[in-house]
């Protein structure tokens, strides 16, 4: 970074107050490792997955790079890790070295201290996780849906892989890696890396990850299963009761993957397969490299909810292979993969779905525009002093991907797409600022299209809270027509048995739902429910949209569904707008907390950090 720069991005910061302007956009604030002066390259794993005790135990060896020749001390992120011994490698034999384990940050684990003499070559580190690791969920047999063996898997990003390996756990730094699973012999291994389709199953596994990654994209799952191919490239791994119908529901992945390619430049990462997790997965999707996880509640039998796959595989391009540098920079992930989500799915399905998924990703913006506090809603915010898992709202996804399309509509979409794809060659590998970006993007973009773009209207987007005026609106033909019916009906013109569901996609559903009225009456919730059977729905998406109608309106007749679904999914984004709607009157909160106190063992720990801040608040 050149001081003519640094002075550029302290000039931005000063600009957002004094507090800002002690922001370093260079220095990762939930990091307590030392990169800048000894660099991991590479590791190797080799460990035991042990259900009965919850851990895994084993130990990992560093290759790394010397950056302070000076430099006699390696700091390694943990949380909640026990280590046991640590050594190093000088002249090819290994001996014992010093190591401390600092005192325990709330929110960054504890630093681990190891000390590397002038000469070593490598260092090992020996551990044992903790049942209770925040990157770990162990799921007992009648958790899955087999009902007959347990599974493991692991959520790393956004600091939770400092929780199973002790790693410089900061986006900013990539390595390759090699490992070693041993587990029980009925079961198979599964890794971000390298996988053997089919391979049998011995109870050792080996991986090897040959590209570059950040810790937040290292992944693990063990359990009962199978896999089948959709494609030269993709297939799935699930469950033996899933694998077909995951197989079904997400046959297209093959042809995203050649159209994404084709506007965007090479897939870079050999395979692209999927990996279906038990309900509890807390997210709908995590984007680890060739093996991106999946929750199953996206299986609807229409395919109606696929999109979701169209993230993940784009992150193999935005996120994947350019990374942000810091949890600040979430948007350049999250909002570049939202982008090109939306030009998947166009490109696969048609204009029509495209304008309905645009507008749906729209309201689900501005409903959390307005719940957010100001400073949230920066594309660009300053975490320091949180949680980085607080960054996750509809913010980087949705509002950096409308920042995008009005690149886009401004410059016209061959420039644009021109200017990613070289912006994905340029970078690939590499992880960068905000600030690195808006350099790139002044020269690439701004000073080649100065009467369509200026400086000022990219920082109104990123540092600047809300949407600037005259930002881009999403419209959709189909959605125009559910307006009217939903006057229709609200007047008491049509009665609920009059309109026509017929051939209506889950997008209609879902904006015909989320745009009446948050208050109806007893008489027409009931009329909606006899009409369209709305809640037995299969569809989780839509079941979600009915079940939080039937809270704010207090419709007892969907509560068992409610119970139901509440303890049977774990996916945050479905449950969590449930328990708050729950928590706003008495009796809601009775019964928040006898079904939270059933479902709650059976959530992944980021979503229990989540729901118990929502149910054991008042």
């Amino acid at each position: 970074m050149s001081r003519t720069f640094f002075a550029w991005v302290l000039l931005i910061c000063t600009s957002l107050g004094a507090h800002a302007a002690t922001l370093d956009p260079s220095k990762d604030y939930h990091s307590q490792s030392n990169p800048h002066q000894i660099k991991v390259t590479h590791f190797a794993l080799d460990l035991n997955v042990d259900f009965k005790k919850r851990e895994l135990a084993g130990h990992v060896v560093y290759d790394f790079e010397r950056k302070d020749r000076n430099a006699r001390e390696l700091l390694l992120d943990t949380r909640d890790i026990t280590v046991i011994a640590t050594s190093v490698r000088v002249d090819g034999k290994w001996q014992k070295t010093g190591f401390k384990l600092e005192a325990a940050d709330p929110a960054l684990g504890s630093a681990l201290r190891i000390a590397v003499p002038e000469k070593a070559e490598q260092v090992k580190v020996q551990y044992r996780t903790s049942p209770a690791a925040s990157g770990l969920q162990w799921l007992q047999p009648e958790q899955t849906a087999s009902k007959k063996h347990p599974f493991l898997f692991t959520q790393a990003q956004a600091i939770h892989a400092r929780s199973f390996i002790p790693s410089q756990d900061t986006p900013q730094v990539r390595t390759t890696y090699d490992a070693i699973l041993r587990t029980p012999k009925n079961l198979r291994a599964v890794m971000s890396a390298e996988n053997t389709p089919n391979a049998a199953k011995t109870g050792t596994y080996q991986f090897h990850m040959p590209q570059a990654i950040p810790s937040y994209l290292i992944a693990l799952a063990v359990g009962d299963l199978d896999f089948k191919a959709m494609g030269d490239r993709t297939g799935v791994y699930a469950e033996p009761a899933l694998l077909d119908a995951a197989v079904a529901e997400f046959e297209d992945t093959e042809s995203m993957l050649i159209a994404t390619e084709k506007a965007y430049g090479p897939y870079s990462w050999g395979r692209y397969d999927l990996l279906i997790l038990p309900p509890s997965f807390p997210f709908g999707g995590m984007e680890n490299p060739r093996l991106s996880f999946i929750t199953p509640t996206v299986i609807a039998g229409d395919k109606s909810l696929v999109s979701l796959i169209a993230h993940e595989l784009a992150h193999s391009w935005s996120g994947n292979t350019v990374t942000n540098a810091t949890w600040r920079d979430l948007w350049l992930n999250e909002g570049h993969t939202t982008y090109l989500t939306y030009r998947i799915m166009e490109i696969i399905y048609g204009t029509d779905r495209f304008n309905m998924e645009s507008v749906l990703g729209y309201q689900d913006l501005t409903a959390d525009l307005a719940d957010l506090p100001a400073n949230y809603q920066h594309l660009a915010i300053d975490l320091r002093g949180k949680d980085p898992d607080d960054a996750f709202s509809d913010v980087p996804y949705e509002k950096g991907a409308l920042f995008l399309k009005e690149i886009e509509q401004r410059i016209g979409r061959a420039a644009f797409d021109a200017y990613l794809k070289q912006y994905f060659a340029d970078y690939a590998f590499k992880s960068l600022s905000t600030e690195d970006w808006l350099a790139y993007a002044q020269t690439h973009l701004i000073a080649k299209h100065p009467s369509a773009l200026s400086l000022d209207r990219f920082k109104a987007w990123i540092y600047a809270p809300g949407l600037p005026a005259d930002h881009p609106l999403a419209e959709s033909d189909a959605f125009t027509k559910i307006d009217r019916i939903h006057t229709d009906w609200l007047a008491g013109a049509i009665p609920a048995t009059a309109i026509d569901t017929k051939g209506w996609t889950v997008h209609q559903w879902l904006y015909f739902l989320n745009n009446l009225p948050e208050q109806l009456s007893p008489e027409q919730m009931s009329a909606l429910d006899s009409a369209f059977n709305l809640t037995a729905s299969t569809n989780n998406e839509i079941a979600h949209s009915w079940l939080l109608m039937a809270i704010r309106n207090q419709y007892q007749p969907a509560y068992a569904r409610l119970e139901t679904y509440l303890v049977s999914i774990g996916r945050r984004k479905l449950i969590t707008p449930l328990y708050r709607a729950l928590m706003e009157s008495q009796q809601g909160q009775a019964f928040a907390r006898k079904v939270y106190a059933e479902a709650r063992p059976g959530y992944h720990p980021l979503a229990q950090g989540t729901m118990d801040a929502i149910v054991n608040a008042k």
